[in-house]
């Protein structure tokens, strides 16, 4: 069933590459990407697809139809950028100052493309259809969710069986290999501020004020206490504070303080728990100092589970396609969040990792994704795109 994938995502990868490369250099960010939308429906243009386009932001949604009847399955990649602006160095770096893609959504939705051409080459073996969701918006805009409210998951007709979705790496992860695991395989992410309502003054007399600040330093310690005296270490909580500002002198005691923070959580009852417990340290400790708060809690993205048959799935046709030692199964999910959780809310399936690292670079000191700096390796649209593929035909074949 997955003969000669590996053979023909090779002979296509000058062309992907060409691709990756032009999207690399037009980079768009959040959910209207017109330019990119373009050139994913140029790249499509001649495939036979049901193709439609999002009313509320810039999505693509193809539908394969299989020679054969039968269920439909899911396969996904995120399109947009980040407002970062690139130091990569590279000679194909982005035109437009503050944005990049660091992320390496180029190369997801260039690999999409590229498992579109090779199930279309295989049409007469499918066993049903395969919806192709091409998503703006994941870094933070809640893309995925806008998607399946215009009904991305019923574009066949019908509900999809399974969806899958992949994620390249520039660090951490070797070249090549595939790497995933059963069970929550990324984490939840909110966002928090906090502001404290004190009473500003003179800082040689901080006695006739109310002063925010070592209230805001005692916030921060006291979450980290939370985070290890009321969380199982094996359900765990991480809380970091990117962000305190307050004041505008060396002698001046401010009215405000403000915190911002992220949370993460690794199961969706911890989830739903860590935001009463957040607030209630936030609200005690200001109490105890005669000051008030005002907490703004936005939830992020939830938690990204597998089903374990699918991750097996991932593992076994990956090796049959690349060897026994190209997957990887990671022991731990990453802190990192990724709205492709909305549709595995939905409907079974699997995420998985692809290691971009650049060939040569050691994976542990290569710049991360995110970074300015990050560098993808062009040559694992080699392994994304046959990965997609293989388990769009095997699934199907289950009927």
């Amino acid at each position: 069933m997955i003969e000669n994938l590996t053979t023909d995502a090779a002979a296509m990868l000058p062309e992907l590459v060409a691709l990756r490369r032009d999207l690399h250099r037009h980079p768009e960010v959040g959910l209207d990407l017109p330019v990119t939308q373009l050139a994913v429906l140029r790249a499509l243009d001649g495939l036979d697809l049901e193709i439609t386009t999002g009313r509320g932001l810039s999505s693509v949604v193809a539908v394969l139809r299989g020679g054969k009847p039968g269920p439909a399955v899911l396969l996904r990649a995120d399109m947009d950028a980040l407002p970062v602006t690139e130091d990569s160095g590279v000679d194909f770096a982005s035109e437009r100052p503050g944005a990049m893609h660091a992320c390496g959504h180029d190369l997801h939705t260039a690999g999409l493309v590229g498992a579109a051409r090779l199930l279309a080459a295989r049409r007469e073996q499918l066993t049903g259809d395969v919806v192709l969701m091409f998503q703006p918006g994941e870094e933070g805009e809640h893309g995925a969710r806008l998607m399946i409210e215009e009904g991305v998951l019923e574009a066949a007709g019908e509900r999809v069986a399974a969806a899958y979705g992949l994620h390249v790496m520039s660090a951490i992860l070797p070249f090549g290999l595939v790497a995933s695991r059963p069970g929550t395989v990324l984490a939840a992410a909110d966002s928090v501020t906090v502001t404290l309502h004190g009473r500003g003054g003179h800082g040689s007399m901080p006695h006739l004020a109310a002063d925010p600040i070592p209230v805001a330093a005692e916030i921060v310690l006291a979450l980290q206490s939370m985070v290890t005296r009321q969380f199982d270490v094996f359900d765990p909580v991480v809380v970091t504070v990117g962000r305190i500002e307050a004041g505008t002198a060396d002698n001046v005691i401010p009215s405000t303080a403000t915190i911002s923070a992220t949370v993460r959580t690794f199961s969706e009852a911890v989830h739903h728990q860590v935001r009463e417990k957040f607030g209630r340290v936030c609200e005690g400790v200001a109490a105890a100092h005669g000051l008030t708060v005002t907490i703004d809690y936005r939830l992020g993205y939830p938690v990204t589970v597998n089903i374990a048959a699918e991750v097996d799935r991932v593992a076994r046709l990956t090796r049959g396609l690349f060897g026994a030692q190209a997957y990887f199964p990671a022991q731990q999910p990453i802190p990192g969040s990724e709205d492709f959780a909305y549709v595995l809310q939905q409907v079974p399936g699997a995420f998985f990792g692809v290691g971009a690292t650049v060939r040569g670079t050691d994976p542990t000191t290569a710049a991360y994704n995110h970074a300015p700096q990050a560098t993808f390796d062009d040559a694992a649209l080699a392994v994304g795109p046959a990965v997609l593929a293989a388990l769009a035909l095997d699934r199907l074949a289950e009927g």
